[in-house]
């Protein structure tokens, strides 16, 4: 297995996996619409996206950033945003690899900190991403309010 920072030549696989993610939680298939946003987001430098590969270059599963920045601390900061690795590639080491590519990446580029958000009952990711360093914060409470409906 190997885990490459993707392009654009890499759209139509990552567009297949961004839809079966979306599908995870419960959206309509939409594959179009999946290549559209990967595709927007790339051209624009909106997102950084890591895609894990088999050795014979069939598609595992991604790691979608987001950009973001510390005021406090005047630093870079990434929001690991999208992280899924397709079902039959699952138990095989391929999301940690992606989470050890993610924390490389983010030293390369000197950010002070990545951040993610699971489901509070989603204890396997918990547990995976508590064994490579990630820490619960406690001191923060966030909100969010929605601005227009989906």
């Amino acid at each position: 297995m190997k885990v490459i920072e993707a392009s654009v030549s890499n759209l139509d696989d990552i567009a297949i996996l961004f839809d079966a993610y979306r599908q995870f939680y419960e959206q309509e298939s939409d594959i179009q619409g999946a290549r559209n946003f990967i595709e927007m987001h790339m051209k624009n430098g909106d997102s950084v996206i890591f895609l894990a590969l088999s050795e014979g270059n069939e598609p595992l599963g991604f790691a979608q950033l987001y950009p973001s920045f510390s005021s406090v601390a005047m630093k870079r900061m990434w929001y690991l945003n999208d992280l899924y690795v397709s079902e039959n590639a699952r138990k095989k080491g391929v999301s940690r690899a992606l989470l050890q590519k993610v924390a490389s990446f983010a030293k390369d580029t000197d950010a002070i900190t990545v951040k993610l958000a699971t489901a509070v009952s989603n204890e396997k990711a918990k547990s995976l991403y508590e064994s490579e360093g990630y820490v619960k914060v406690t001191a923060f409470e966030h909100y969010t309010q929605r601005v227009k409906l989906a």
